[in-house]
């Protein structure tokens, strides 16, 4: 009886113990940290390279507890490597959960894909379906030029049952990611904020001249979250030098329209910000970045952010 006293009382003190970290421990109303976050009216801030992510199961384990809302992985200029990428997502999951309590960072992909016109992107969706069946949050289309491009990318990234064309055959390896089964992924892969309860950002990069031509009707196309415009690109594009010192009027004028273009159709402007000018940047309106942690957290402290990171 005094013995079976004792292990009850050792059992409360455990439980009295265990129920504050309980109590404090972050529980994500998301799959995707980024959408939770854009949600709450907060800016994101990312990294990643264009030099690539170093695809593998050891450095996935590694990013799992980034200081980023999510990882930029480029496959646009770093090889179209679906396994390495498969790899680095699994990792992901093994290293996690995030500070926040989020299974995974966000991964965002840039799909070796041009947006030239709507023949092109259809006749290369098997990227973007290959992509999204290792588990990833995002995809972005590079040169979204023209409006059919636009609207064949976000059929290519949703399923028939919301009007798109995706294959169902990769849910299994993207649930297990995502840690929820293949029939809750076919519901939630979708795309924000178009679906609410999409947990798939979708995003455009108009980064050259005829890109920018078509920038207002590109961002019209339903489903799409937020663009970039891409200064390097931009810059060759319109034939003009993007050094130190002043920005070229001709890119002045590219930056404001595309800008003008994502708050006229409601969704999310991308541009680069450094921690001297991430507090400007986010009174300017931009809700996404690459930032360093330094920036990143300036950024965070100024738009008094309680999610953990």
């Amino acid at each position: 009886m005094i013995k079976s006293l004792r292990v009850l009382s050792a059992c409360a003190l455990l439980s009295l113990c265990i129920a504050p970290l309980l109590a404090d421990t972050p529980k994500p109303q998301r799959i995707n940290r980024a959408i939770e976050l854009l949600a709450q009216g907060q800016p994101i801030y990312y990294t990643g390279s264009h030099e690539g992510t170093d695809g593998n199961f050891e450095q996935g384990v590694k990013d799992a507890q980034t200081y980023a809302d999510y990882i930029s992985y480029d496959m646009e200029h770093a090889p179209f490597d679906v396994k390495g990428l498969a790899d680095y997502m699994r990792g992901l999951a093994k290293g996690g959960p995030t500070k926040s309590g989020h299974r995974t960072p966000a991964v965002i992909v840039n799909v070796p894909v041009n947006g030239t016109d709507e023949a092109t992107v259809r006749a290369n969706a098997w990227m973007f379906q290959q992509v999204l069946a290792t588990g990833v949050h995002g995809v972005l289309l590079c040169h979204a030029d023209t409006p059919g491009a636009v609207r064949a990318f976000v059929e290519a990234i949703r399923f028939p049952a919301n009007g798109g064309r995706r294959g169902v055959h990769g849910n299994p390896t993207a649930a297990r990611i995502w840690g929820i089964s293949a029939d809750q992924y076919a519901e939630k892969a979708d795309a924000w904020p178009l679906n609410p309860s999409g947990e798939l950002l979708l995003g455009l990069k108009l980064e050259d001249k005829w890109a920018l031509e078509n920038a207002e009707a590109n961002t019209r196309v339903p489903g799409v979250a937020f663009a970039e415009w891409g200064p390097g690109d931009m810059a060759f594009s319109l034939g003009v030098r993007n050094g130190p010192g002043p920005m070229p009027p001709a890119m002045q004028a590219a930056r404001a329209k595309v800008f003008a273009a994502t708050k006229a159709s409601k969704i999310f402007f991308l541009n680069s910000m450094n921690a001297d000018n991430v507090v400007d940047m986010i009174k300017e309106g931009v809700m996404i970045g690459p930032a360093s942690q330094q920036a990143a957290e300036i950024g965070r402290r100024y738009s008094k952010r309680t999610m953990p990171w």
